[in-house]
């Protein structure tokens, strides 16, 4: 019995080669314009910073004075209040957020978990400054009735932050959350724990590094926040004397002075910025630890 051969040309093999050849190149072209941008940003950021950092001198750029008329460059006032509005909208935020990731995971049904998770999402993809609109409109004279004061300031910004990290700390809390095990949750069900013991005493421990990934994100996000923190902060280049005194962050005194610096008041606004970019490399550190130490738990699980 005759049996029909199939030719096979001989550049077929060759040519599957190049393309697979051409797409990997390609796609590794890519990749090193990612960090090829990330490694320009570094340098002009750092070479924007020399001449202040030379001419003003470090302990100049962190005192607490800012007044360029008379060569003083301090970011001391702007670094605090970047800290303080970050610490306030994690207080604020972060118990909201994993609230919600709790509810969602453990305990909603699941149409009620959709439709939260569905709002989270919108909310999400809020543009900041329509955020920051509402806090200045809406957040901030509600303050001033409460206060007695302007409003704005600390309080104001980290309320503004708080409702801007949730989703991002929702989101990745809700993975964490999701990632635990199952038998954990019915081993705790067995032993004869209710609902709020289990998440309490099991899922959230389980997902501890997950969570400190999901918070150390969200502080990210809040420390580089600019348009929505400016419209409620006040902004003055002053200590904040309480919570509701108008005050300014790093962001916010770039973004106010950046257009119209010139000499050695730019390059000390880009020192500022050089702080913010040291900050956010943290912050990835960070990450990576805690990432690194999850996967080793797991590993040896």
């Amino acid at each position: 019995m005759l049996r029909s051969k199939t030719a096979v040309k001989p550049d077929g093999p060759a040519k599957v080669i190049d393309r697979e050849w051409i797409v990997k190149k390609v796609l590794f072209v890519l990749a090193m314009m990612t960090v090829l941008g990330i490694l320009l940003i570094v340098l002009m950021v750092t070479k924007e910073s020399i001449p202040a950092l030379t001419k003003a001198g470090p302990f100049n750029l962190f005192s607490s004075r800012w007044d360029p008329s008379t060569g003083h460059y301090g970011m001391l006032i702007f670094l605090v209040g970047t800290l303080l509005t970050t610490i306030g909208g994690l207080i604020l935020g972060v118990p909201l957020a994993i609230g919600t990731a709790i509810f969602v995971t453990q305990m909603a049904p699941p149409r009620a978990a959709g439709f939260v998770s569905r709002g989270i999402e919108v909310l999400a993809g809020i543009p900041s400054i329509v955020i920051g609109w509402l806090g200045f409109t809406v957040l901030v004279p509600v303050l001033v009735k409460l206060t007695s004061s302007t409003g704005n300031g600390i309080l104001a910004a980290s309320i503004i932050l708080a409702i801007m990290i949730m989703p991002t700390i929702t989101a990745i809390a809700s993975d964490a959350l999701e990632s635990v095990p199952v038998e954990y949750k019915q081993g705790s069900f067995g032993l004869g724990a209710t609902r709020w013991q289990t998440i309490w005493h099991v899922m959230l421990p389980a997902a501890r590094p997950g969570l400190i990934v999901a918070v150390i994100l969200g502080m990210g996000r809040a420390i580089g926040e600019t348009m929505a923190v400016a419209l409620v902060i006040g902004p003055a280049t002053a200590w904040p004397k309480s919570l509701w005194t108008p005050t300014h962050t790093l962001t916010t005194k770039i973004l106010m002075e950046i257009q119209e610096s010139t000499g050695t008041t730019r390059s000390a606004l880009f020192t500022m910025a050089l702080v913010l970019l040291l900050f956010s490399m943290m912050m990835i550190m960070l990450v990576r630890a805690f990432t690194k130490k999850k996967e080793y738990a797991r590993g040896a699980a």
